[in-house]
């Protein structure tokens, strides 16, 4: 029986049929590695979903963003609605990596901003590859990092069936147990708490929470709950409880570690001993101890990771395990006997535009080791925090089996790995690749530079509902180029790198929404992001050879207007460059083929009609959504007399701090600072410099 149910909201069409038909014939085979050489538009996704149910395995989709990730994974969930689909990505706001800078003596300690939605959706991702065969991940390069056993994980889960033998105390203990904190207030995921003779805890996982009550000894009711209304959802029989963390193991395991964790300190100590070291020698004794002693005591620390390969008891050297650890357990799972995995891992790897994420995967083990070997040297870890690390590029290969690449412009690895590249060039849509046009970057004569001739070209595509892109070098650019069109009243916005995560996704779905015109970005605005609203594509500065404006990149910016029947680009240039020539010479040739297909079957190009979804919705916290509610019915109010209505808020909050009612609160003051402006999430607005027209 298919684990995997696809939903056909059409059915394969254009090259769509024939990519499918040999990509799947070379997974029979056995194919090690394949390429899907796709143009921009033309159904990537869908056709790899239809291998995906035709191979019938557990997938890893890699994807070389967060925010593609996340448009991914909202596809794939729509193509498979009855099978899991997950999101596994970084659960960093911000991060700075603990880090020494020797010629300063400037030690920066780790600091991270954790957002506890996107660690929910990583429990929630490695929990289904655990209990589930139908299961298709899509993540970032955050895959190939460390991640904790997943044995242990699974091992010390806690079962609570209604009718067992328990006391509320003993249940307790096996919750904190597992990572779970003891509260008295509102419950916060991996959070339990006791009320009278039952008690409630909201797993990691979900957004839900339970209250177990008890009849003596004996666990009497499970009642699944709404977190906010409290309402009754279901009564659960039994229900599976999952660590509140991946880095976790048993006491016993515990102890061993902690005495393997001294022994190292020990021979590290000796050799700054011997080294005449003395400085390295303390700094490493009082961190390294404080350490132990938390992780006895409580059985956590902040940055336990470094001590991860003690716990794992692995050996130098050896790799860490990773989401691939658990993809594994899955493959296992569904298919137990392992007839279908004689060639690797038994789940299929998805690497989407791989041009791009096969590079990235390849470079980050250098850059761990060389920030981890300072921190060593100087004392500041002992030398096991070096295998707390990204997996080399040959671990990741040997950790994965059969692998499809996706990209509109093949990187050399695929090229020269591939056992066969199926190139799905025709668009069922019908649409051909954008019409190009060059123009000056320089203000010369009557032409007053690019600036001025893209905002008049943009005005005339806004003019009729359409939207446009506009790319730039820097994140500076980007921002002042917002800046600028926004005082020449356009309605703008700009995204780049900085931009967080949740932010990234919640522009892209109102740009698309209509809630703004023109988008500016860098980088982010290339590979894969789905904008069939876009007429317009400028590329400033188009001329300026290197990695922004290579071939590959270029074609990949030119690919955002290929979804639109009416999409075309400018690339601002006043030399043509060999990047150039070769980007226009192949959209060129794309779209002969494209209009050559259309002339023979009679196909009338189409702009693709796509459902506009709020990616970010399933992200957010209830306490988030709760605002955004709030802000809908309060925005008028707000903007008729702004001092009056804080000042009745602010009373309000007042009022709900008296009855102790905190969450209320805590609601009323976050509506104010996303109406003020104001708050520690607030983004401060950079100086902006003026823009000339070149």
């Amino acid at each position: 029986m298919a684990n995997f149910k696809l939903h056909l909201p059409f059915q394969p069409a254009g090259d769509q049929p024939k990519a499918i038909a040999a990509l799947e014939q070379g997974l029979k085979k056995e194919m090690r590695h394949q390429t899907l050489f796709g143009v921009t538009g033309s159904g990537k996704t869908f056709t790899v979903a239809n291998v995906i149910a035709k191979n019938d395995k557990p997938t890893l989709v890699l994807a070389h963003n967060k925010t593609l990730a996340a448009q991914l994974a909202q596809e794939y969930r729509e193509f498979f609605p009855e099978n899991a689909v997950h999101y596994f990505v970084s659960y960093y706001d911000y991060y700075q990596p603990e880090a020494y800078i020797a010629h300063s003596d400037t030690y920066i300690e780790k600091e991270a901003m954790i957002n506890a939605e996107i660690d929910r959706l990583r429990h929630a991702a490695t929990q289904a590859l655990l209990t589930r065969k139908d299961v298709i991940i899509v993540a970032s390069v955050s895959a190939i990092y460390g991640l904790g056993s997943p044995e242990e994980y699974e091992k010390v889960h806690v079962k609570i069936e209604k009718g067992t033998a328990e006391n509320r105390a003993a249940l307790i203990r096996k919750l904190v147990g597992i990572y779970f904190e003891r509260t008295t207030a509102d419950l916060n995921p991996g959070q339990v708490r006791a009320i009278g003779n039952s008690l409630e805890f909201m797993p990691v996982n979900e957004r839900v929470m339970y209250r177990i009550s008890f009849e003596g000894d004996v666990i009497a009711q499970i009642d699944q709950l709404d977190p906010v209304s409290r309402a009754k959802i279901a009564e659960p029989k039994s229900v599976f409880v999952f660590p509140a963390k991946h880095f976790i193991t048993s006491e016993e395991e515990r102890n061993r570690a902690i005495e393997d964790i001294k022994l190292e300190l020990e021979e590290q100590l000796a050799k700054f001993k011997r080294e005449e070291k003395p400085l390295e020698h303390e700094r490493l004794k009082r961190r390294t101890l404080h350490d132990i002693a938390l992780i006895r005591e409580l059985g956590y620390t902040s940055g336990i990771e470094n001590y991860s390969r003690h716990f794992d008891g692995r050996k130098p050297g050896e790799p860490p395990f990773t989401l691939l650890s658990y993809l594994k357990r899955c493959g296992e799972l569904a298919d137990p006997d392992g007839k279908q995995t004689s060639n690797g891992a038994g789940f299929l790897t998805v690497i989407d535009e791989s041009h791009v994420t096969v590079p990235q995967i390849g470079g980050m083990y250098a850059g761990d080791k060389s920030r981890k070997d300072v921190l060593v040297e100087y004392g500041f870890r002992l030398p096991s925090a070096r295998d707390n690390r990204p997996l080399r590029f040959e671990e990741f290969e040997e950790r994965i089996g059969q692998v499809l690449y996706t990209s509109a412009t093949p990187g050399p690895y695929e090229k020269t790995h591939s056992e066969q590249i199926v190139e799905q060039v025709i668009r069922p849509t019908g649409l051909i690749d954008p019409e190009l046009t060059v123009r000056g970057v320089s203000d010369t004569g009557d032409y007053k530079g690019q600036i001025a001739d893209f905002i008049s070209e943009a005005e005339i595509v806004i003019k009729r509902g359409g939207r446009a892109l506009a790319t730039t070098l820097t994140k500076q650019m980007a921002e002042d180029l917002a800046s600028f069109l926004r005082e020449k009243g356009m309605k703008a916005e700009y995204l780049h790198s900085d931009v967080k995560t949740i932010d990234r996704i919640d522009i892209l779905t109102k740009f698309r929404q209509g809630g703004f015109d023109i988008l500016v970005g860098v980088n982010l605005l290339r590979e894969g992001l789905d904008l069939p609203e876009v007429e317009l594509v400028g590329i400033l500065d188009a001329d300026k050879e290197g990695f922004l404006r290579s071939e590959t990149s270029l074609i990949q910016t030119i690919g955002r207007a290929a979804r639109n029947v009416l999409g075309r680009v400018i690339l601002y240039a006043d030399n043509m460059t060999g990047s150039l020539d070769k980007a226009i010479s192949e959209t060129n040739r794309r779209r002969a083929l494209q209009m050559a297909y259309n002339k023979e079957h009679g196909i009338t190009p189409l702009t693709i009609k796509k459902e506009i979804h709020d990616i970010a919705a399933s992200m957010r916290t209830e306490h988030q959504r709760t605002i955004d509610e709030l802000l809908v019915l309060d925005t008028l109010a707000y903007k008729d007399d702004p001092t009056a209505f804080i000042k009745r808020k602010r009373e309000e909050m007042a009022e709900a701090v008296e009855q102790l009612d905190f969450e209320t609160a805590a609601l009323i003051r976050d509506e104010i600072y996303k109406l003020e402006g104001t708050g520690p999430k607030a983004r401060k607005p950079r100086t902006r410099k003026p823009l000339s027209g070149g």
